[in-house]
C-alpha cells in the first residue's frame, strides 16, 4: 500500500476514495477514536491538568486495524474534518498509531469535490497543534466543571442531575424567559382597522383598500367614541407618497443561520438540520456545515455568476463579497453553499432534497441582484378629529431580482396593491372595527430562537449548538412541546353601514409550538448554580472563555494558565458548597400553614419531581407528602392549591358489577364488583387504583372532581386494552407476543426483556423455541429512574493532616 488516508466517516471515505484512484487507500476513524479516561476525572489537575486518554472500547478493533494499515502503508494522511473537532481527531490518531505528528501529513478540505480533493494532496501541512490545545483545553475544562459541578448537585438536590458550563448557561436562557413569560401583565387595548373606498368627481366608489389607525386605544369606551366620530366625519386623501426602495438578499448560511432558517421553514430540529447537512456534506454536494463564516471563495461567486446570467439573464447578476462580522470566529473557510450551483436539486431522502434546496436558494439569492419595489404611503384626514389620521401602505415588487429564487412561500410577491388616488379625494367608509387585543409577552425560545442567542452572545460555536440543546432536553431540565393554551373573551366593535354594533368573541391565547418549556428541577439547579457559581453561569464570563479558547487556537494563550485561572476561582467555590444544607440548596419554600392543624406546608423537589409536605417531622410526627399536579409548578403553586393537593386519594365508590375482557390467547382480564375505586395522584401523573397492583391512568379528567361513573369507564376501557394487547401467549411459560406502537414484539412477562419481530413474519407461525432464542439474544432492559444512574466512585478516606496554607495550583 502506498497512501492510507484517514477521514472520520465512512460514508465520505467511500467518495473521496473515487476521487483518488488506486494508490490510496481510504479508511475511516468512525469519529472519535480517544477520550479522557473515564477512572476518576482523567486529569491531573496538581501536575498541570494533564489529561489521561484511553481508547474508547467501541473503537478498539477500529484501531487495531488502522494500526496494521499505517504499518503497510508508504504514507499516512490524516483527513479529518477541517474545524477544532477533526484537528483534535487528527492528533488523537497519530498518537494511537504512533506516528511522528511533527511529519504526518495532514490534509483538509471544505468540500468533497475531487479539484477540493486533489488540491489538498497537494498541499499537505501537519496537524495544527494550537488548535488541538484548543479543544483540548475545551474539552478538559468541560469535564472538570462537570466532574465537580455535579457530585454537589447530586449531594445537595438530587441525584442523577448534571452540569456544565455550556449547557447550564443555556438552560438559564430558558428559565429566565420563563420567568418573565409568568410574570408578564398583559395590557389590554383595542385597534382600529377597516377599509374605504375612493370616490371619484362622477360620485363612481373604487376598489376598497385596508387602512389603520397607527395606535390603539386603551378602553372600549375611547374606541366606541373614535368609531362614533367616524359616523359622522368625511374622509378624503391627506398625503400621498410614493417612493421607490429596495431589498437585498441575505448572506449565505453559517451554522447558526441554517439552523434557525431550516426551523422557520421546514421545521426541522437542530439536530436533525445537523444530520441531513451532514449526509450532503459527505455525498459531495454541499461544502463543510459547521462553520461561522459567510465567506465565499471567487470561485463560487464566479461560478454563481455564470449559472446566474445563464438562466435568469445578466440583469439579475450581481457579486457581493460577505465578511464576518464576529472577529473571533472560529472556522474561517466558506460558508455553506453548494459545491455545484448549476445542481438545482440532488436525489435522495426527501428531507435532504429540501434542505438542499434551501441552501441553494440562500446562495444564490446571495449573488442576485436587489429586489426593487414601489411603496406607497397614503395619510387620510378625518373631518370632526383634526389631530387624527388613518395610514394605509403598499407596496409593489417592479423588479423580483433575488426574489427570483429565494421566495419559499410559492407566491411570485408580496404585493400590497393599492388604488389610484390623489391628494384631496373623497373616500368611502366601507367598515372599521375595533378589535381588542392583549400585548404579547417574551417569545418562549425554541431551538432556532436560543441557537440565535447564544450565537449573539459570544456563547457556544458552530460545533457545539446541536450537542448542547440535545444534552439539555435528555438531561430533563428542558422540555420541547406544543401546548394549546386557554380560552379568552375579547370585545370586537364594528362599524358598517352606519351602525355600530358591539359583541363578545373568544379566542385561543398562549398557545405554543415546538417552544422549550424548562422543567421545576431546572429552575431549583438554575437558582442554586446562579446563587453558588454566578461566575460560571455568567453570560459574558462564558463568552469570555470562549475567546480564550480562540486565543490559544491562535497560539496567543498558553492553555494550561488558562485552566489555571479559571480552577483558582472555581474550585473554592465547590468547597464553599460543601457546606450548604439540602434544605438551602433545593430551594424548599414555606406556603404558610393548614389553617385546620397549624402544620407548615413546604413546596420542596424529591425524586419524582416537585412536591408538597405538610408538617415538618418534629415531634416524632411524620409529615405528609402530595404530588404537584401537571401544569402546577414550584414557583407558582399558592397555599390554597397546595391544601387540595391532599384531598388525594379520593376514595369514589365501589365497583358496580363485574367487567371482563378476554384475550386472544383466552386469558381474562377484568374487576370484582365490590371492589373500591380510588383516585390517586403519581409521580407520572394521576390514575386510579382498582385492586392489588392494578391502576388505570386518568387522562381528561381531574382526579379531584372524577365521578364514580367516569371512574368506571376509565378503568373498563383499561382492562379492554390490556387483553386487547395481546396476541399469543405460550403456556407454562413467561414468554408472549403483544401488540406493541410499532407492531407485535415478544416479551418475558418476569424478566421483562424485549424482542423484535419483523414486519414481513406472521407472529402466529413463531414457535416458543424461537421467541425464547431471540429473548437470550436480545439486549437487557435498560434501568429507569435512579437506578439508571451510574453513582460516582466513592472517594477513598483521606487522613486528616494539620492545616497548612493553601498554595496555588501553577502548570507543571
Amino acid at each position: 500500500m502506498k497512501n492510507l488516508v484517514i477521514v472520520e466517516s465512512p460514508a465520505k471515505a467511500k467518495t473521496i476514495e473515487q476521487y483518488l484512484g488506486k494508490d490510496f487507500t481510504v479508511r475511516s476513524s468512525f469519529g472519535h477514536i480517544r477520550d479522557l479516561s473515564k477512572k476518576g476525572m482523567g486529569i491531573d489537575i496538581a501536575n498541570g491538568f494533564m489529561p489521561s486518554y484511553e481508547i474508547s472500547p467501541d473503537k478498539k478493533k477500529t484501531v487495531t486495524e488502522l494500526r496494521k494499515l499505517a504499518k503497510e502503508a508508504d504514507a499516512v494522511w490524516l483527513a479529518t474534518d477541517e474545524d477544532r473537532e477533526g484537528e483534535a481527531i487528527a492528533w488523537h490518531l497519530a498518537e494511537a498509531l504512533k506516528l511522528d505528528v511533527n511529519t504526518t501529513k495532514r490534509i483538509v478540505f471544505h468540500e468533497i469535490t475531487k479539484n477540493a480533493i486533489t488540491q489538498a494532496v497537494a498541499e499537505p501541512r501537519t496537524v495544527d497543534l494550537n488548535l488541538v490545545d484548543a479543544q483540548q483545553a475545551r474539552r478538559i475544562l468541560d469535564r472538570v466543571v462537570g466532574f465537580e459541578l455535579s457530585p454537589v448537585l447530586w449531594k445537595k438536590i438530587r441525584t442523577g442531575l448534571s452540569a456544565g458550563r455550556v449547557q447550564s448557561v443555556a438552560v438559564r436562557l430558558i428559565v429566565e424567559r420563563e420567568r418573565e413569560v409568568e410574570a408578564f401583565n398583559a395590557q389590554p387595548s383595542f385597534k382600529i382597522q377597516g377599509h374605504l373606498q375612493p370616490i371619484s368627481e362622477q360620485g363612481v366608489f373604487g376598489e376598497a383598500f385596508s387602512v389603520k389607525r397607527s395606535a390603539g386605544f386603551e378602553t372600549e369606551q375611547q374606541a366606541h367614541d373614535y368609531l362614533t366620530s367616524l359616523m359622522q366625519a368625511s374622509l378624503s386623501v391627506a398625503d400621498l407618497e410614493q417612493k421607490p426602495a429596495k431589498r437585498s438578499p441575505k448572506a449565505p448560511f453559517t451554522t447558526s443561520t441554517l439552523q434557525q432558517e431550516a426551523s422557520q421553514k421546514l421545521g426541522f430540529s437542530v439536530k436533525q438540520t445537523m444530520v441531513i447537512a451532514q449526509r450532503l456534506y459527505e455525498s459531495g454536494k454541499i461544502t463543510y456545515m459547521r462553520t461561522d463564516s459567510v465567506n465565499l471563495s471567487e470561485t463560487a461567486i464566479a461560478q454563481a455568476k455564470k449559472v446566474i446570467t445563464e438562466d435568469f439573464g445578466s440583469k439579475y447578476s450581481h457579486s457581493r463579497r460577505y465578511k464576518t462580522k464576529k472577529a473571533e470566529a472560529q472556522e474561517a473557510h466558506e460558508a455553506i453553499r453548494p459545491t455545484d450551483f448549476s445542481v438545482r436539486e440532488v436525489g435522495g431522502e426527501r428531507n435532504e432534497q429540501r434542505l438542499y434546496q434551501l441552501i441553494w436558494r440562500r446562495t444564490m439569492a446571495s449573488q442576485m441582484a436587489d429586489a426593487e419595489l414601489l411603496r406607497t404611503n397614503v395619510s387620510i384626514a378625518i373631518s370632526n378629529l383634526p389631530t387624527e389620521t388613518l395610514q394605509a401602505k403598499g407596496e409593489v415588487v417592479t423588479f423580483d431580482g433575488f426574489l427570483k429564487v429565494y421566495n419559499l412561500d410559492g407566491s411570485k410577491d408580496d404585493d400590497v396593491l393599492l388604488p389610484a388616488m390623489q391628494l384631496g379625494q373623497a373616500l368611502n367608509l366601507v367598515d372599521m372595527q375595533a378589535k381588542q387585543s392583549f400585548s404579547r409577552p417574551p417569545a418562549r425560545y425554541n431551538e432556532a430562537s436560543l441557537v440565535r442567542t447564544l450565537e449573539e452572545m459570544g456563547i457556544g460555536r458552530p460545533s457545539t449548538y446541536a450537542p448542547t440543546i440535545d444534552t439539555i432536553q435528555q438531561r430533563g431540565y428542558v422540555i420541547k412541546e406544543d401546548r394549546e393554551g386557554s380560552p379568552r373573551d375579547i370585545r370586537q366593535l364594528s362599524l358598517k353601514d352606519g351602525v355600530l354594533t358591539a359583541e363578545t368573541l373568544t379566542e385561543m391565547a398562549g398557545s405554543e409550538k415546538n417552544k422549550l418549556f424548562p422543567t421545576d428541577i431546572a429552575g431549583v439547579v438554575n437558582d442554586f448554580l446562579v446563587k453558588n457559581f454566578g461566575e460560571v453561569l455568567d453570560f459574558q464570563f462564558t463568552a469570555k472563555v470562549e475567546q480564550e479558547f480562540d486565543q490559544i487556537a491562535e497560539g496567543n494563550q498558553a492553555w494550561q494558565q488558562m485552566l489555571t485561572d479559571f480552577y483558582q476561582k472555581f474550585h473554592p467555590k465547590v468547597e464553599e458548597a460543601e457546606n450548604l444544607s439540602r434544605e438551602e440548596a433545593g430551594q424548599a419554600r414555606l406556603l404558610g400553614q393548614d389553617p385546620k392543624t397549624g402544620k407548615p406546608l413546604l413546596v420542596k423537589i424529591g425524586r419524582f419531581g416537585p412536591f408538597v409536605q405538610l408538617g415538618d417531622g418534629e415531634n416524632d410526627e411524620k409529615p405528609t407528602f402530595a404530588s404537584l399536579r401537571p401544569g402546577q409548578k414550584m414557583d407558582t403553586i399558592k397555599l390554597e392549591e397546595a391544601l387540595e393537593l391532599f384531598k388525594l386519594p379520593r376514595t369514589l365508590g365501589e365497583m358496580p358489577e363485574d367487567y371482563v375482557a378476554t384475550a386472544a390467547d383466552g386469558s381474562v382480564f377484568g374487576v370484582k364488583q365490590g371492589q373500591l375505586l380510588i383516585a390517586k395522584q403519581g409521580p407520572f401523573g394521576p390514575y386510579l387504583e382498582y385492586g392489588e397492583k392494578q391502576f388505570a391512568p386518568i387522562k381528561g379528567y381531574d382526579p379531584l372532581s372524577i365521578t364514580l361513573d367516569e371512574a368506571v369507564m376509565v378503568v373498563e376501557a383499561k382492562i379492554q386494552a390490556d387483553a386487547d394487547k395481546i396476541v399469543r401467549s405460550f403456556a407454562g411459560t413467561n414468554v408472549k407476543i403483544l401488540k406493541g406502537r410499532w407492531g407485535p414484539y415478544i416479551t418475558d412477562t418476569v424478566t421483562k426483556v424485549n424482542a423484535k419481530i419483523a414486519k414481513t413474519e406472521d407472529p402466529m407461525t413463531l414457535s416458543l423455541e424461537e421467541c425464547q432464542q431471540r429473548l437470550a439474544d436480545a439486549p437487557p432492559p435498560k434501568k429507569r429512574g435512579s437506578a439508571a444512574v451510574k453513582k460516582p466512585a466513592a472517594k477513598k478516606p483521606v487522613k486528616k493532616k494539620t492545616p497548612a496554607k493553601k498554595s496555588s495550583i501553577k502548570p507543571g
